[in-house]
């Protein structure tokens, strides 16, 4: 038996999340059914992906793990299951891995994208892609902002309802803000994230840059885990999965030993 890590880019917009679900379409459910296809395993299911994004995600580094016994060669895995896969989900890398190799535990960091739109009026091309907001921000107030939450934190307060997760410390290790008029790009880096962690941080920095928010109340977020001292949850249509890092084995982050089995829900 093979254990096969794959990396996939999608746009999420159509579907119900990564993961299955009962009453809807998901990427698992269309890359389970191409796997199918091509292996000819009628029961072959991916072991786990790096996260589990949500309804309107998007991503251009997923990973996933599968075992199989197919003998298709590494380089051919991609042509082959693309040809079985709707034009909005692509396999775009293909590798043997270790037997124990797991998408989700062996992790040590990933990295999320939130895309703003900041324009005056609509772009209808980057609607299912970034997040609009016609009036001005001080984008160098969302960076003084973004610097406190960077390091290791109490994230209590950037949770939305729903998650699992039993312990909410993590660590952003890198927390940046790129202009590339019309569109601000938030990059967030880190061992974990917590349910819509990444939406609400990009909530919060928002509407610092609007004037709405201070600073005091940020780093107030971060000492008392209060929900309603964090902004708004963004939509989910300017999040985007861009890469997630491996080392030679399993990664236990700091939290991970006290965390539910399916902590990774989409950030």
């Amino acid at each position: 038996m093979r254990t096969i890590k794959l990396i996939l880019a999608y746009d999420g917009t159509a579907y119900a999340g990564f993961q299955r679900q009962p009453n809807g379409i998901t990427i698992q459910q269309r890359l389970e059914e191409a796997l199918r296809a091509v292996t000819g395993e009628p029961d072959l299911r991916i072991g786990a992906a790096a996260g589990r994004t949500d309804a309107g995600v998007h991503a251009r580094g997923q990973v996933v793990h599968l075992r199989t016994y197919a003998t298709i060669p590494i380089d051919r895995w991609p042509a082959a299951l693309n040809g079985h896969l709707p034009d909005d989900i692509a396999v775009i890398g293909a590798e043997e891995a270790p037997p124990d190799f797991h998408a989700r535990y062996w992790a040590r960091e990933k990295r999320y994208r939130y895309t703003f739109c900041l324009s005056p009026y609509r772009l209808p091309m980057a609607r299912l892609y970034s997040y609009h907001w016609h009036r001005p921000v001080d984008v160098d107030a969302m960076r003084r902002a973004a610097a406190l939450l960077v390091g290791r934190h109490d994230f209590a307060a950037f949770r939305a309802t729903g998650g699992s997760a039993r312990t909410t410390v993590r660590t952003i290790t890198r927390l940046t803000l790129t202009e590339e008029p019309p569109f601000l790009h938030l990059d967030v880096t880190a061992d974990g994230f917590l349910y819509n962690m990444v939406r609400i941080i990009a909530g919060t920095l928002l509407e610092v840059g609007a004037g709405r928010r201070s600073l005091d109340r940020v780093a107030q977020a971060l000492r008392h885990g209060r929900r309603e001292d964090a902004g708004r949850t963004l939509p989910p249509h300017g999040l985007c999965l861009e890469e997630v890092v491996y080392g030679d084995g399993p990664s236990i982050p700091p939290w991970a030993a006290e965390a539910a089995p399916d902590v990774d829900l989409e950030p």
